[in-house]
């Protein structure tokens, strides 16, 4: 790992500390124990896909697919536990869902050479009406949801271990996971290697599509997750599961270090962005700014921060430069 990302990290998190320090200062139940463990269940699941989206940008890719794919895999889950299936079984069919909508973005990419956005925004609403479809097999129409789940799953999205939520546990070791996977093994640093410049890769004999199609499955793989997660705690399995993931998590790896260009980013960024703008979004929430607010506000800190990442990528490239012609 770098140190500028190193000294962007340390920023990221003096930047939590202080929005933690304000909002308490505004609201002084924000910062309860209670209030900032457990309110952590309300956007882990951002967190979930967001780590291994930061892997797919950093190998030169995009995926905005994932939204969609937490619905899908949320409703074949579903459908699995309607018709009976043991439940390891269904979760296994929900997880299976989420990893094969990443396998089929990856090679479509492959295959057609279109910008990974192109195919990932078809898939966002592929999947989406797939989801739709498919829960009308079961009765379920339009967002009405699969409910009837076993109390032992839908007990694990209120379930704590060592006092800390289940969401919170899964994100934290998924997370960990993904991080030794990143930054200490080889595979993570074909990652940066084919984000930098993949046709460099390739000449290079790097094999640049199975490194890219495995961030693509790691992250429809944890989509489905963050979607039967997020069935557990509803009690049902809906289509719009994940649409209010889309924006944050985006927001979250770029915000993390992440650079649209590939080649540069940071799991633990990653986490760390991920907790700010779940905290800016309950602060705001706790001072009493509309939902609709401070969801813009997310999209306006996605903006500013590619503008300013971008801004001194150039400062920094220019820099040299300017004192290489000085000499």
């Amino acid at each position: 790992m770098n140190r500028h990302l190193m000294r962007w990290e340390v920023l990221l998190l003096l930047i939590l500390l202080a929005e933690l320090a304000i909002f308490g200062m505004i609201n002084p139940r924000f910062l309860r124990p209670s209030s900032l463990l457990f309110g952590t269940s309300d956007f882990v699941q951002v967190g979930i896909v967001a780590v291994p989206l930061t892997l797919v940008i950093i190998a030169g890719g995009i995926d905005v697919s994932f939204a969609s794919t937490m619905g899908l895999a949320a409703i074949a889950f579903g459908i699995a536990n309607f018709f009976g299936l043991p439940l390891p079984l269904s979760l296994s069919v929900g997880l299976a869902t989420g990893a094969a909508a990443g396998l089929l973005n990856a090679t479509i990419i492959r295959l057609t050479r279109l910008q990974p956005l192109v195919v990932t925004l078809g898939s966002l609403y592929m999947f989406s009406g797939a989801a739709t479809v498919l829960s009308g097999v079961v009765g379920a129409s339009g967002y009405e949801g699969i409910g009837g789940f076993p109390e032992t799953f839908t007990a694990l999205g209120y379930a704590q271990v060592l006092g800390l939520p289940m969401p919170l546990v899964v994100f934290l070791v998924f997370a960990a996971v993904l991080l030794v996977l990143l930054h200490l093994t080889r595979f993570g640093r074909l990652v940066f290697q084919i984000g930098q410049n993949a046709e460099a890769a390739r000449h290079s004999g790097m094999p640049v599509f199975r490194v890219q199609l495995v961030t693509y499955v790691l992250t429809g793989l944890a989509a489905a997750l963050a979607g039967l997660m997020l069935s557990a705690y509803f009690g049902s399995a809906r289509v719009d599961l994940g649409s209010a993931t889309l924006l944050p998590a985006i927001t979250a790896a770029v915000l993390g270090g992440a650079s649209i260009y590939g080649g540069q980013g940071s799991v633990l960024g990653t986490i760390i962005a991920t907790f700010i703008i779940g905290y800016l979004q309950q602060g705001l929430q706790m001072s009493g700014v509309p939902s609709q607010i401070s969801s813009a506000l997310s999209g306006a800190l996605l903006v500013l921060v590619v503008a300013l990442r971008h801004g001194a990528e150039l400062l920094r490239d220019f820099i040299p430069v300017r004192l290489r012609r000085a000499d």
